[in-house]
């Protein structure tokens, strides 16, 4: 899995005011928690762009004023109006402790439904994973290469390797759509 270093600077005053002052300063306010103390620090948000911005999952090397931590991103909160970007909470890998992860989905093969003129649509973007931090994959390989006319894969049917899919296995992950002058040509066929 990809790794992407952020350097912080830790904040001595938390609240809300406080808060506010960072972001006019373009600064985003942050928490490392799940290791031995909990960490209050503060990122340029410009760092945030390769790691958030993306659909790739990254496992982030926090320089915290010159103490490193391995972490992964737990939570990101916005604005709901203009999309600033207003805090990030990260989670402290642990060896030998078992991470919960999105992780983004890859399609793999060549679909006969699309071939025969039919639409792939995602419905999922991502997968919800567990696994230990060596273990996380770059994605999750989905296999089209059965997929006919307006059938879907669900995530029941993705293989596993070292890691545990948490999402809803009878939620679909794609299905192949009919478009509607297909839809003429195969009832007038009938």
């Amino acid at each position: 899995m990809k790794s992407l270093e952020i350097v912080g600077f830790k904040r001595a005053n938390l609240g809300k005011t406080d808060a506010k002052a960072l972001r006019l300063d373009s600064q985003v306010p942050c928490v490392l928690y799940g290791g031995k103390d909990t960490v209050h620090f503060s990122v340029p948000a410009i760092l945030f762009r390769e790691l958030l911005y993306t659909p790739e999952a990254h496992i982030v090397d926090l320089n915290v004023e010159g103490t490193l931590y391995r972490a992964v991103v737990q939570d990101a909160q916005f604005h709901p109006v203009n999309e600033m970007l207003l805090h990030v909470d990260f989670l402290e890998i642990e060896d030998g402790k078992e991470v919960k992860m999105d992780i983004p989905i890859k399609y793999v093969g060549v679909s006969p439904g699309v071939l025969a003129g039919g639409r792939l649509v995602s419905t999922l973007r991502k997968l919800k994973v567990k696994a230990n931090a060596e273990n996380l994959p770059d994605y999750v390989e989905v296999d089209i290469s059965g997929m006919e006319l307006g059938k879907s894969i669900k995530v029941s049917a993705v293989a596993t390797k070292n890691f545990a899919i948490l999402t809803n296995p009878l939620a679909p992950i794609a299905s192949i759509a009919i478009p509607r002058a297909l839809k003429g040509e195969l009832a007038a066929g009938k």
